[in-house]
């Protein structure tokens, strides 16, 4: 239960003071003056900064928020370091992302395109335009990321562009930086009207960006397109303001409310793009290209801002097959942002999910509930490999950087390059979510286990009028390998595990008695018995039958055996114990040799036909330490139990 400001004053109490601290830190970052002071006391002290595109301006902050990555880490590494808050498995397209930017703050050509972000549904594009969103606010609220603009702009128009083309040059060398902006008809009238053509006079404020006061952050969501107004975009007359001034062509007559001026120096965010009119699409190009927008009765008026939209796959085939639109997708950069395909990384998305849920949070979920939703997820988004020998379990192992037996990490690399197309299709987060919600409301519990997981999933997939008989087969099928061929590994070796208190002793002595035996074969030498003190050669008995159970071959065992050995080794001269996380495949072999020699305990302990005094008090033991030590509940304990009671009574 939270407690409450009654129960710990102090807490009320500082949260006051971090609300009062940021007041006068948002105070004292706040400036006015003239143009002239901007260029006296702001100017020096960072020119490039001053006259930074939207472009460069948005780079500077993914870096800016890119110092907490690793020092030695790549640029665009740091640049995708934002975005890593809340968006997990979808890497390389978040570095196009920062490439994007990179290259289009360096003044390539690139920033004359529009960047097109192409997904699935729930596949991260929308979260990646909030991140980006509120990193630009947060950045601007900092030294570095410090911004200016005439006081009053509805362009939020920076204030160099007040200076005129004739002392541009003398600019440049001045200070080191091009003006390429424009006055708008807006700041032009405020120059000659109330300062007489002395622009030094003029008014200049540092500025923050925001989404919700419209600086510098624009947002644009389709309607009807019956009914849509371009205005929505550019502004349009005053009716009332002309009624007052008498002129339908002065500037102050005009409403420059339009999402295009809100996101100017900033972002325009533009939802489901390709549902505008072309003249929407037209107007939005033109200005990404030459960072202009006509409007009638001014002349050209100079915007430079980024324009981030994103669409479904659904509205992009669409609009491939309508000829005209060659030209408008020639003048964009498109990036696909898929369904994450690593288990590992969707757990991670269903865990902030879940956790961002206040219906999940008196819930208890097993250890697997997220990995097992997760493995069905990626299976329904995989495409089966034409590879020998390779099926979609191994697949979703390789793309969760697992090690597969005869499968080498560079195969794994082409694997994901032989279907450019996969993860954008397949089973969203959203549909395992309320999946999930539908489950615990209808329990009407505490608790989440894994097979009340797959029973809703399985109840989800039948009842969703949107998927068709043959693909409901599929997923189901899915399911069906979710469970036997992840799941029931899980909760057998959880059990194991909690079955055994001395499993990770017992599981390191095997292991360093694995590589006595397999430096002794590699060698050709014999074996010296510690309590007898008699040699006798290597135990390859032993030794595959270790093996063996992750199914290495007897002609790969030689590969095998060289590669634990030169990891033995590098874990040594670096000081450091070999040990069983250091190797996931001999972990796995270790693990299922010590089941496979407790097989017959096992099935006693979790034996539910009429169990003695002793069984009971074992059974027990297991469930309190699958409570204490693996994650689970009472509800989940008593579960797993029973189901490996069943899963050993069919082997």
């Amino acid at each position: 239960m939270p407690i409450s400001s009654d129960e710990d004053p102090n807490r009320s109490g500082d949260f006051i003071e971090s609300l009062s601290s940021f007041s006068r830190l948002h105070r004292a970052q706040r400036w006015e003056g003239t143009f002239g002071e901007f260029l006296t006391e702001i100017l020096p002290t960072n020119p490039s900064a001053m006259a930074r595109s939207s472009h460069e301006y948005i780079w500077d902050m993914l870096r800016w928020h890119g110092r907490t990555a690793e020092p030695d880490a790549p640029e665009e590494a740091r640049g995708r370091e934002l975005f890593k808050r809340e968006l997990y498995g979808i890497d390389e397209p978040l570095s196009r992302v920062a490439d994007y930017f990179k290259a289009a703050a360096a003044g390539s050509d690139i920033g004359r395109r529009l960047l097109l972000l192409l997904g699935p549904p729930s596949g991260g594009k929308s979260t990646l335009a909030i991140l980006l969103k509120r990193g630009l606010e947060e950045y601007s609220r900092t030294e570095e990321g410090a911004m200016y603009a005439i006081k009053g702009s509805p362009l939020r128009e920076n204030p160099l562009n007040l200076v005129p083309a004739s002392l541009r040059a003398e600019f440049r060398e001045r200070y080191g930086v091009e003006i390429n902006g424009e006055l708008s008809p807006w700041a032009r009238d405020i120059v000659e009207r109330e300062h007489e053509g002395d622009f030094v006079k003029v008014p200049v404020e540092r500025i923050f960006l925001s989404e919700a006061s419209r600086i510098g952050i624009g947002t644009y969501a389709p309607h009807d397109p019956t009914t849509a107004d371009i205005a929505d975009l550019v502004g349009s007359v005053d009716l009332a303001k002309v009624a007052q001034i008498g002129d339908e062509g002065d500037p102050r007559a005009w409403s420059w409310s339009g999402a295009v001026y809100a996101a100017s120096r900033g972002v325009l965010e533009m939802i489901e793009i390709l549902k505008v009119k072309r003249e929407f699409l037209y107007l939005l190009l033109t200005m990404t290209q030459e960072k202009n927008v006509k409007v009638s009765r001014f002349p050209l008026i100079y915007l430079d801002e980024t324009i981030l939209a994103h669409t479904n796959l659904a509205e992009f085939h669409k609009f491939l097959q309508e000829k005209e639109n060659e030209a408008l997708l020639d003048r964009m950069v498109i990036i696909k942002v898929p369904y994450s395909l690593s288990y590992k990384d969707e757990s991670r998305i269903y865990h902030k999910l879940v956790s961002g849920a206040p219906a999940f949070r008196n819930v208890h979920l097993d250890p697997h509930v997220l990995n097992l939703a997760s493995v069905f997820a990626i299976l329904t988004r995989l495409v089966p490999p034409e590879r020998e020998g390779l099926d979609l379990t191994k697949k979703l192992r390789l793309y969760a950087d697992e090690a597969v037996e005869g499968v080498s990490e560079s195969e794994a690399i082409k694997l994901r390059h032989e279907a450019p197309d996969e993860g954008m299709t397949g089973v969203s987060p959203r549909f395992v979510i309320n999946a999930i919600s539908n489950a615990i409301t209808r329990g009407n519990t505490h608790s989440l286990t894994s097979m009340e997981l797959l029973l809703a999933l399985k109840d989800a997939i039948e009842h969703d009028a949107r998927i068709d008989a043959k693909q409901k087969k599929a997923w189901i099928d899915h399911l069906v390998t979710a469970r036997k061929d992840f799941y029931n590994r899980w909760v057998k070796e959880d059990v194991h595990r909690a079955m055994f208190a001395s499993f990770e002793e017992e599981a390191q002595q095997l292991l360093e008695k694995y590589l006595d035996e397999v430096e002794a074969s590699l060698d050709h030498r014999e074996v010296t018995d510690p309590i007898t003190g008699e040699t006798r050669p290597a135990d390859e008995r032993f030794l595959r039958s270790v093996e063996e159970k992750i199914k290495v071959s007897d002609s790969g065992k030689l590969s095998f055996r060289q590669e634990v050995v030169r990891k033995a080794m590098v874990a040594f001269k670096q000081g450091e114990k070999f040990k069983l996380v250091s190797h996931a495949r001999m972990r796995e072999a270790i693990e299922q040799y010590l089941f496979e020699e407790r097989r017959d305990v096992l099935r006693l302990v979790t034996s539910t036909a009429r169990p003695d005094e002793d069984a009971k008090q074992k059974i027990s033991v297991v469930q309190e330490r699958l409570v204490s030590d693996y994650g689970y509940d009472e509800h989940s304990a008593k579960e797993a139990l029973s189901y490996v009671t069943t899963l050993l009574a069919q082997e």
